[in-house]
């Protein structure tokens, strides 16, 4: 085993995967650290959730050759339906009428997250599973880690560190990274459910006094559930009777799709805005949910971590061309600039629908639909609604690999 690298990546799941299947064919010496197995990785529960997939993810996803063997997956979204529940306005949102074969697509997390470690598993690039980041150390001209496998101690270097390690990094908590933390108050319930008439394939997204809910399409009759209401609530409709809660989510949603039964088991999230003070720290950046984790009503989540990989994987690979140093404080400073912007415009797009949509003052309420109602009979405003459910809102970067 060697112990220098050009370049280590703690976390494989989606961002950190995707981002060494990136940067494969570039000649960078890479590893990849996370501190569970790849069984533990496969058959964890969060694997259950439905990944909303903007058009601009999916070509990256295409680019990096990770969507072909995946598609036929994924369920396309050629509808988007929203509406305010008890009030008038709506918008109907299609995909032919933007002239695209879909607005986004709908995929089991599961299924992209093996798919892609196992084209991982294929690059040679040297993996280390079940190991644990014990500390990290930026120096003038390499970072050091510390890591724990199997009780033994190992140190590897690097020229730069990638923390793309989820909500609970580690990396961003051994550098002592401030966070910004916004509560919401709310819990995300998520399940699966199955109605009696076809979807059509139409995203419902159903604003209500006490929080959006949001339902996504699968396969067959199949939709993803993702409903917010209060702590106390989706604590009484995780812990009540199946029929309470199909009874209530029922009459939240109505009967356009008919009857709704359960397929999946249900689970609860409680939501905040969380924000990293700083992307950059000596030689490490950290990206993806490390960074950011957004409210799940516009489903802009993954999409914005992605577009962090992408534009990280064509600086370095830029960079790496002109031989320059992957963890040069001007280049990490240029990602965290260009990010930023991206960063603000999706984050206050995604915060500012939440404040929207969960306050019932009739003031309020009254302003909203009447702007969802002109929204509909306004093409060009459309568009703009459209590019930001498409992902393509931020000007995606240009990810080149062989």
């Amino acid at each position: 085993m060697q112990n220098q690298y050009d370049l280590i990546i703690v976390g494989a799941g989606l961002a950190g995967n995707c981002l060494a299947l990136a940067l494969k064919d570039t000649g960078m010496r890479i590893a990849l650290v996370e501190s569970s197995s790849r069984q533990q990785l496969a058959t964890a529960a969060g694997g259950d959730r439905a990944l909303a997939l903007a058009a601009g993810t999916v070509k990256l996803l295409e680019t990096l050759g990770a969507w072909s063997a995946i598609a036929e997956k994924a369920t396309a979204i050629k509808h988007i339906h929203v509406s305010d529940r008890g009030h008038f306005g709506k918008t109907r949102l299609s995909a032919q009428q933007q002239g695209v074969a879909a607005l986004g697509y709908v995929i089991v997390a599961r299924d992209i997250e093996t798919h892609v470690a196992d084209l991982v598993a294929q690059t040679g690039i040297d993996v280390f599973y079940e190991t644990r980041v014990a500390g990290v150390m930026s120096g003038f001209d390499e970072v050091n880690v510390s890591l724990k496998q199997h009780g033994e101690s190992l140190n590897i270097s690097a020229q730069l560190l990638v923390g793309a390690d989820g909500g609970q990094s580690t990396v961003r908590k051994l550098l002592e990274i401030p966070q910004s933390i916004s509560d919401y108050g709310q819990t995300a319930l998520v399940t699966t459910v199955k109605a009696t008439r076809p979807h059509q394939n139409t995203a419902y997204e159903r604003f209500t006094s006490f929080g959006p809910l949001a339902l996504l399409p699968l396969h067959g009759k199949h939709l993803s559930v993702v409903w917010t209401r209060s702590h106390e609530q989706a604590e009484g409709l995780l812990h009540g009777s199946e029929a309470d809660f199909l009874a209530e989510l029922q009459d939240c949603f109505g009967y356009r799709l008919g009857t709704l039964t359960l397929t999946e088991p249900r689970r609860a999230f409680p939501l905040s805005l969380i924000r990293a003070e700083q992307m950059v720290a000596g030689r490490v950046v950290i990206i993806g949910n490390a960074a950011h984790q957004l409210h799940p009503v516009a489903g802009q989540g993954f999409n914005l971590g992605i577009r962090d990989v992408a534009y990280l994987a064509e600086l370095l690979n830029s960079h790496q061309q002109k031989q320059g140093d992957l963890g040069a404080t001007e280049l990490l400073n240029l990602y965290a600039k260009q990010r930023q912007a991206d960063h603000n415009k999706t984050i206050g797009f995604t915060d500012n629908l939440v404040n929207l949509f969960s306050n019932d003052w009739l003031p309020v309420a009254a302003l909203r639909n009447t702007g969802l109602t002109l929204l509909d009979h306004l093409p060009a405003v459309k568009k703009i609604l459209v590019k930001h459910a498409m992902g393509m809102a931020a000007g995606l970067s240009k990810l080149h690999v062989d």
